[in-house]
């Protein structure tokens, strides 16, 4: 086992308004809001480990994927029991499905308000 200096205590992501994406996470991912700045700049949404904290960036520019002038520097993989069912779920909310799916059977990319890819994928760890 490696030692250990901190736990993850978040995961943070730049948008232009994390009220918007605040939403979307806590519908897509049974979250509730933790914390967040007087001004809504900040936002950190708990209940699945992590906490996932939305940051506001006044010249945010969204990532482009697969290819582009702003690549994505990260994205979430979120386990999926049904693509189908749960990329439809997750349009409702406000995603949308990439033009580019390179294993649409094992995973699907999507896009959130903010034009963050995120997977869904039926893929698991042995």
């Amino acid at each position: 086992m490696t030692d250990r200096i901190a736990a993850l205590a978040s995961i943070s992501i730049d948008c232009p308004d994390p009220d918007v994406l605040a939403r979307f996470y806590s519908r897509l991912l049974g979250l509730e809001e933790a914390f967040a700045t007087e001004d809504r700049g900040v936002i950190s949404l708990s209940g699945a480990g992590p906490m996932l904290t939305l940051m506001r960036v006044d010249d945010y520019t969204p990532p482009s994927w697969p290819g582009g002038s702003q690549h994505q520097q990260m994205h979430l993989d979120l386990a999926s029991q049904d693509l189908d069912a749960d990329v439809e779920a997750a349009v409702a909310l406000g995603a949308r499905e990439a033009d580019v799916q390179p294993s649409p059977r094992r995973w699907r990319v999507l896009l959130d308000p903010a034009g963050h890819p995120f997977c869904l994928s039926v893929m698991r760890p042995d």
